[in-house]
């Protein structure tokens, strides 16, 4: 069996890689970016460049059909935002082999983070009051007063989003005219993190983790499990209303009182896919292959160690916290660097140097050269 495995760019493409290589089957990249975090490791066989969907859908639609029909791959498995585009393709695709992507419909009202809220409700799931508002004065106006917290309708890694928890201040700074935004009541409590796969409205594989240590309030490198009922059910309502297919993830909070709300959700894969071993047949999940929904096996933490040292440390340190970071440190398994696998941290330094050497090109953040060749926020898209 040949696995094609796209966003080749993230560490989860590199986690996926090697379960896929330790349970048999055939693995090659593909991205449109740097990628050598996967495409060095032992598990890759073949790493292909394609072009960036965002900039031109066709090319990229006619170069992921002809990569899949000469390499005769049986599964398609996106793993970054370039799975909005493929699945918009998914019907060119599906002829030849399997995709593991929700048709695009639902795929867009899941990135929308307020469509996402419309239909978590009608699942019976209880989620933040929220509205669609176009400048700050509608937010103040909903608001009246109460803590929120507002953020464009598409967007990802937390990006533009504002916190409010003493409400929107009569002089607050215009929205930048980027779409809709969701204004949303302010949650208080853990945040959580899930991921899951599921086949025709089944859950197969699920994980709920707290991204303990995170990058300025925003993306995660260390993931703790945790065992959340609430949370597995929820995701099961929501899935089995869709129908879905392929990989589903939900930012939460669980609130001091008791109970758990979504805040959005990312129809695609995220770090909770680092707390499965590399020998859980999360592989067989997604086929379909499972009686039961898989859980991880290990209750360890995971990290990416380098981030965990280059600001992980730094921050404990100026918080007067290195006795709990020592701690956390001996507790976790690194995702990068593996026995008898470290090329792929090497390999992670070298794709951050060519992003950063794009935001100095591009003028532009770090985090939107890294994702700004793949990334969709709403956009018509037209094959």
């Amino acid at each position: 069996m040949r696995v094609l495995i796209l966003g080749g760019r993230a560490p989860v493409a590199l986690d996926h890689a090697r379960r896929f290589s330790a349970a048999g089957w055939d693995v090659s990249i593909a991205d449109c970016g740097p990628c050598r975090i996967s495409s060095w490791s032992r598990s890759v066989l073949k790493t292909m460049r394609l072009p960036p969907p965002r900039a031109d859908l066709p090319a990229f639609a006619r170069a992921l059909v002809d990569l899949v029909e000469e390499e005769r791959i049986d599964l398609v498995l996106p793993t970054c935002e370039e799975a909005f585009y493929v699945s918009a393709i998914r019907d060119r695709l599906a002829a030849t082999c399997s995709v593991f992507v929700a048709p695009f419909d639902a795929m867009r009202a899941l990135h929308s983070k307020f469509q996402f809220l419309v239909l978590a409700r009608s699942c019976g799931v209880e989620v933040p009051e929220s509205a669609l508002v176009t400048n700050l004065s509608d937010a103040r106006d909903w608001a009246n007063g109460r803590p929120v917290v507002l953020k464009p309708e598409y967007s990802r890694f937390g990006v533009f989003v504002r916190l409010y928890p003493q409400g929107i201040p009569a002089m607050g700074r215009p929205l930048p005219v980027a779409g809709p935004w969701v204004v949303q009541s302010f949650q208080r409590g853990r945040e959580l993190c899930s991921y899951s796969t599921a086949v025709a409205g089944r859950v197969t594989a699920h994980v709920t983790y707290e991204p303990t240590y995170r990058l300025q309030g925003s993306s995660s490198y260390y993931f703790e499990p945790r065992a959340v009922p609430a949370v597995e059910a929820a995701v099961g309502r929501i899935v089995e209303r869709l129908g879905y297919t392929g990989q589903i993830s939900f930012d939460w909070v669980e609130r001091m009182g008791g109970g758990v709300v979504p805040l959005e959700c990312n129809p695609r894969a995220i770090s909770g896919v680092h707390l499965f071993d590399r020998t859980d047949p999360l592989p067989e999940a997604m086929l379909g292959r499972v009686a039961d929904t898989l859980r991880p096996r290990l209750s360890t933490p995971a990290m990416l160690a380098p981030v965990m040292l280059a600001a992980g440390l730094p921050r404990a340190i100026h918080r007067g916290d290195l006795h709990r970071w020592r701690l956390d440190w001996g507790r976790a398994r690194d995702v990068l660097a593996v026995p008898g696998d470290i090329a792929p941290a090497i390999g992670a330094a070298a794709d951050i140097a060519a992003f950063m050497a794009l935001a100095l090109r591009h003028r532009c953040s770090l985090r939107t050269a890294s994702t700004r060749d793949l990334e969709w926020d709403g956009e018509a898209l037209v094959p």
